[in-house]
């Protein structure tokens, strides 16, 4: 049977996309910040020598790393309210999720970009009287940034489209308006052929310029 594609429905819609995209970028921002920055301060626990740090942030990686985001989601929405005496919106259910999973994975990140930076490094920093802080943020940390930046991309790339999760409570970002979209003209495929595209369209160019900044920072080296 031959399908007739028709799109005309879906564009009629598209200040209803239009806010869902705003929400999608609003949750990408937040978490891909959070994700990151957590994820740098776990690692650089895990890679302490003192156990009062490594064994709370090894245990914090296990979990998250280990169990679904979407399982996260619901229960920080659902579960946590219970716990604590105010409410969950969508919206913090959602980052807290997202945000915390991409943590234990950046973390793990982190760490092994440290590690793969050589002992002598190391050495160098502490025989002109460097402290550790000092010899992580201007020698350790500028290196392996370089090295870890195609990981981190990727990890990017997973924040924004675990965006989508976010509406199973119901947050309107894009996959939340697509559905309703297509509920509502009953064309799923058109539907989500178009917010496919939206979401190549956003990643493509970010996927671009990180490929351009890794040039960059390979020339400085």
């Amino acid at each position: 049977m031959e399908y007739q594609w028709n799109f005309a429905p879906i564009f009629a819609h598209s200040d209803a996309l239009l806010v869902g995209a705003l929400g999608t970028l609003r949750i990408f921002v937040v978490c891909l910040l959070l994700g990151l920055s957590l994820g740098l301060l776990v690692g650089l626990a895990r890679y302490s020598t003192r156990r009062l740090l490594t064994w709370p942030a090894a245990a914090f990686v296990e979990f998250f790393r280990n169990t679904p985001v979407l399982v996260q989601i619901i229960w920080f929405f659902f579960a946590l309210p219970i716990l604590v005496p105010f409410e969950i919106s969508p919206m913090t259910a959602a980052v807290l999720g997202i945000s915390l999973n991409s943590a234990a994975f950046s973390a793990e990140i982190f760490r092994g970009g440290i590690q793969s930076i050589e002992p002598g490094q190391w050495e160098a920093g502490r025989a002109i009287g460097m402290s550790y802080a000092q010899i992580m943020r201007r020698i350790i940390l500028p290196q392996a940034i370089r090295r870890m930046l195609p990981a981190l991309t990727n990890r990017g790339i997973e924040i924004f489209k675990m965006s989508t999760l976010a509406s199973v409570v119901a947050y309107v970002e894009l996959l939340h308006q697509g559905r309703l979209i297509a509920s509502l003209n009953f064309n799923p495929i058109e539907t989500y052929t178009v917010i496919a595209v939206a979401f190549f369209l956003f990643l493509y160019p970010l996927v671009r310029a990180t490929y351009v900044l890794e040039r960059r920072l390979g020339r400085s080296d």
